[in-house]
Parts: C-alpha cells; structure tokens; sequence
C-alpha cells in the first residue's frame, strides 16, 4: 500500500506539479503581452518597460535569494559560470527587445500563434548539442522532424500571409481605435512577425544555455537573480540611450504601470523561476512544448481587452503550426515510453525510485 501512494506522489511531483505550473506559466505570460500591448497604445515606451521590469524582479529576488538560495557558494566574477549567466542575461534581453518590438508591429495574437515555433526550434538546438538523441530510423525521431517543419511552415504562413478579418470586435474604445494603425499596413504586420520569431529563436538558445547553466550549478532563485540582475546592467544604458525624453520615465498609477509590475513580478520572477526549474526537472524540450496553450487564452484576451481582429492568416497558420506541434509532442512521447520500457528490463522494482529520479534529469 506504501509504495502505491509512493509511486503515486512521484507521479504528482513529476508528471501533474510541472504541467500545471507550465500552464500558468503561458497564462501569466499571455497576460503580460495583452497587457503591455494595451500600455504601448497609451504612450507606453518599450525601453521604459524592460528596465523598468527588470528593476522591479531584481529587487523582488534579491532578498529571496539570499533567504532561500545561499546553500552553495555564489559563482565568482571571473568564473565560466558567471559569464554564461552574463551570456544568458544578453541573450533574455535581445529576445525582450525582439519580442515587445513585434508585439507593437503586429499583435498578441500573432505572438501566440508564432509561439509554437519554440518546440521546433528548442528540439533543434537541442540536437545540435546533443541534448536530444537522434535516430533516423526510428519513428518517434522521424515525427519529431517532421513536426518541427511543418511548425515553421505554419509559423510561414502565419507571418507572410495575413489574409481577410474573420473576426472583429464589436465595438473598440476610441484610443485603441485611434492607434490601430500600428498594426493595419502589411509591412508591420512582417516586421513583426519577423521580430517575434527571432524573439522565440533566441528564447530557445535561452532554454538550451539555462539547462546547461543548471546541470553546473541548481540554485534556481540564486541564477534567476543573477540572470535579471544582468539583464539589468546591460538594458540600463541601452534603455537610456533609447528614450531620452525625461518625461517617459515617470510613471503614473495608470495602465502602463499596471503593465510594468505585473511583468515584473508574473513574467521575470515566477515565470522565471518556473521555467528554471522546469528546465533542470525536464529538460529544454519538455518545457517549450506548453507554448501553443497561449493560443486559445490569447485570442479571448486580445478580442476582448484589445479589440484585436482574427485574421484567416493566423487562422491557417495557427492549424499549421498546431498539427506539426501535435506531431512532434507524439514523436516526443513514443520516446519517452520507449526509454521506460527500456529501463524496466534493466532494473528491478527495487530501483524504480532511481529511475524516476534519473527520468526527471535534462536529457544529455
């Protein structure tokens, strides 16, 4: 009886904990692009936002770090691992940059569909520095490639084609309807799906260096607050050298405000920690998969905060991208079960502790 309720906790602890924190993971995150979407039509400035964000979750990790995250010795300044984590914070910044430049372009709609690139180009990366076995003979690898090009193709259609509005809100308050052209000319519509599929790229060499990061040295809290106080250093001067107008720096208890602290504390700090752990639980792969959830929450956001018209472009491309992500998800998973099976003929049920132990480790 003891060792079905243990089986059982484990099975909660690593398959049913990560799942759910994934998913409120995209909800946070979707939140954050309505909202700062919604902020930039008011006046908003990107670079106002990103150090401001970065400020605040540095802050926020600064004494968590030092209550819950002292238990090995901080990385020095001259060390290799500093400068990944230096790295790291450089990579996360131009991904920020990259990502709030094609949110303004386009919308939170088409950030979500082209999310679902991240699989493909996590699985990718991970290959490339053999985190992920590769056997070409062997189905599940055969439907992880192909999944991730037909993820790109959507991921294609969803940029270079926008096609007629399929849906549209019924009514928009004046100031969005008076910013709309934001997004209206089909060149922004490019520009920015261009800038938010260089977002999602860099955030896959993100996965791929913070997995790495974390099998030297698992102190999830100490290398958030590390990574963010990096990113900090280096957004200063490129914020302030950004936007010189004084005037955009003050902030008032309006939307732009409201924009920056939940960023701050839903995106760089508990999505942050969540996905640093995910990563060093699950592997990179594992972790981009819960991307296309964005979707569905996005489209309902958007049409109802935003006034965000569907367009039949997002509409193919979305199902696109959804099939090679479905696709690639199977291929993931039949290897996942072919590895299990493996394991139980090697190991005796003594040892099934150790092998979920060791399952829960990024691949290698």
């Amino acid at each position: 009886m003891r060792g079905e309720e243990t089986e059982a906790w484990m099975y909660f602890r690593r398959d049913v904990v990560p799942f759910a924190a994934m998913f409120a993971v995209e909800c946070a995150t979707v939140g954050s692009s309505t909202l700062y979407k919604a902020a930039t039509l008011r006046g908003l400035n990107f670079y106002v936002f990103i150090f401001y964000t970065y400020v605040i979750s540095t802050l926020i990790l600064f004494p968590l770090s030092i209550i819950f995250g002292r238990s090995r010795r901080l990385p020095s300044v001259k060390s290799p691992l500093f400068f990944k984590i230096l790295l790291l914070g450089l990579v996360g910044f131009m991904a920020v940059i990259a990502g709030c430049k094609g949110i303004e372009y386009s919308s939170p709609t088409v950030s979500s569909a082209i999310s679902n690139l991240t699989p493909a180009f996590t699985f990718t990366l991970a290959v490339i520095f053999r985190m992920e076995n590769v056997r070409l003979r062997s189905s599940a690898t055969q439907a992880k490639i192909i999944g991730a090009i037909v993820s790109i193709s959507g991921a294609l259609v969803v940029v270079l084609y926008k096609g007629p509005t399929l849906f549209a809100a019924a009514s928009v308050s004046p100031t969005i309807s008076l910013h709309q052209h934001l997004s209206s000319s089909e060149s922004s519509w490019i520009i920015g799906g261009l800038l938010i599929t260089l977002h999602y790229f860099l955030t896959s060499v993100w996965y791929i260096l913070q997995t790495r990061i974390m099998e030297i040295y698992p102190e999830e809290i100490t290398v958030v607050f590390l990574y963010n106080l990096c990113v900090t250093l280096i957004s200063a001067p490129v914020c302030l050298l950004g936007e010189r107008n004084f005037t955009s720096w003050i902030l008032k208890p309006d939307i732009s405000l409201a924009a920056i602290m939940y960023s701050g504390v839903f995106v760089s700090v508990f999505s942050g920690l969540t996905h640093t752990w995910g990563l060093h639980l699950k592997g990179p792969v594992y972790i981009s998969l819960f991307r296309p959830l964005s979707i569905v929450i996005v489209v309902a956001m958007g049409a109802i905060f935003l006034g965000d018209a569907l367009h039949l472009g997002s509409v193919i491309g979305s199902v696109i991208l959804c099939i090679g992500f479905y696709t690639l998800i199977w291929g993931k998973a039949r290897e996942d079960t072919a590895k299990n099976v493996a394991g139980s003929e090697h190991y005796s049920p003594l040892l099934l502790t150790h092998i979920i132990e060791d399952e829960a480790l990024p691949l290698r």
